[in-house]
């Protein structure tokens, strides 16, 4: 009977890998301008495996999908290091995790306030314990990594609430940690990267806190609004960040029905008159020229679905679209660091909001990564499965931040 079983769920698995190669071949759009192109097409496979097998879990009643990958990014490998202490606290109910240099220092150290990415809900402390540990010894600051609260128990706006709680409550300590006020940076990858944008813009104006000396954005999401961009239109299949993916991310947490996928994709959502004052920052006119490729036409926004725009206005919130914000606060903001990939549907977030800083004054450094895509900065000590532009995005994120 044991044997049996096990043969059943070996079939099983198979199976459902075999579909997993199936829905790669069918529906993924690999650039042929990546590198190890294999690679990239073998651990889109076991994405998609991973994402079958908790769809499947789901409908059978075993396991809500979210739970079922949460566990198993439960089972990542942390590489502990000598050279670090690291301490789990709370700050309130937030969880967050300290690294500090064990090393002697001269005087009080640069500061990293790091966001995780995951699209709300993975990117868990553990998952990003080894880049944070990375980032720490090769720039010498103290870091402290954030836990928010995620999906399937926390929706918007609690991703925004924690960091921002957590940063006034670490901006607050900086010399019990041993932190420079004057060298503080906020980072973040993806959805982290989008909320170090709108925690540096809600912290403009306090002068009971330190400033914040530098913002570093890592291919992040900075406006939920207008998703017929060229990269959208362009990058919609590319793993490991589809269209799709995306939009189903985005729905969870946001609380969005379903049944205003199209309205919500071809912007029919957005009142007329939010679009006039908006449209100078999201029009696909402020992307360079080079980025447009040929046949690009969309029709955006679509017509006016007043439903839509009742149920869905909070898209429109500021502090899920950094991009948004006033002029008066953008010109107040630190020096950025905008890290965008090619083959990335969220490179056109990052281009947008370099004009809008740089537009209102603010220094700007811009990395591009041509043969990047979204998630790669994860793979950077991934040796069998490492690709050359995870190491390009840390290191220039490290040489950025050693230059403050």
């Amino acid at each position: 009977m044991l044997i049996l079983g096990l043969v059943l769920l070996s079939s099983f698995s198979v199976g459902v890998f075999i579909w997993a190669v199936l829905q790669h071949f069918l529906t993924a759009d690999v650039p042929s301008a990546l590198q190890h192109p294999t690679k990239f097409r073998f651990l889109h496979c076991i994405f998609l495996y991973v994402l079958t097998l908790a769809e499947i879990f789901e409908k059978l009643g075993i396991c809500s999908m979210l739970r079922f990958l949460q566990l198993l990014e439960g089972s990542v490998r942390i590489k502990k290091d000598a050279r670090l202490m690291v301490t789990d606290l709370y700050f309130g109910t937030i969880p967050v995790r300290l690294f500090q240099p064990k090393a002697a220092s001269s005087g009080p150290r640069r500061g990293i306030l790091f966001f995780p990415g995951g699209s709300g809900f993975v990117g868990s402390l553990d998952s990003y314990h080894n880049l944070c540990s990375f980032l720490v010894l090769e720039t010498d600051s103290v870091l402290l990594s954030v836990g928010y609260r995620k999906l399937p128990d926390h929706h918007y706006p609690s991703i925004f609430q924690d960091c921002l709680n957590a940063s006034i409550h670490f901006l607050k300590a900086l010399k019990t940690f041993g932190v420079d006020p004057a060298r503080v940076v906020i980072c973040g990858d993806s959805i982290g990267g989008g909320y170090v944008a709108c925690v540096t813009q809600a912290l403009v104006g306090r002068s009971d806190l330190p400033q914040i000396r530098a913002q570093v954005l890592i291919y992040a999401v900075t406006q939920l609004i207008n998703f017929q961009l060229p990269s959208y239109w362009q990058n919609r299949n590319v793993p490991f960040l589809s269209q799709e993916f995306m939009m189903m991310c985005m729905f969870k947490y946001m609380v969005i029905d379903v049944h205003w996928w199209d309205a919500i994709l071809n912007g029919a959502f957005i009142l007329p008159e939010v679009w006039k004052k908006y449209r100078k920052w999201l029009s696909p006119d402020n992307i360079p020229r080079r980025f447009r490729k040929p046949g690009y036409q969309p029709l955006f926004p679509g017509p006016f679905n007043e439903a839509a725009y009742l149920e869905n206005k909070h898209l429109l919130d500021v502090a899920n679209a950094p991009l948004l914000r006033d002029d008066e606060t953008i010109a107040q903001l630190p020096a950025a660091f905008l890290v965008s990939c090619e083959h990335d549907i969220l490179r056109d977030d990052t281009l947008l909001y370099m004009k809008r800083l740089e537009d209102q004054g603010v220094p700007v450094t811009w990395y591009h990564v041509e043969d990047g895509f979204h998630g790669s900065l994860m793979f950077f000590d991934k040796k069998l499965f490492f690709f050359p532009c995870s190491l390009k995005i840390i290191n220039s994120v490290i040489s950025y931040i050693k230059s403050i």
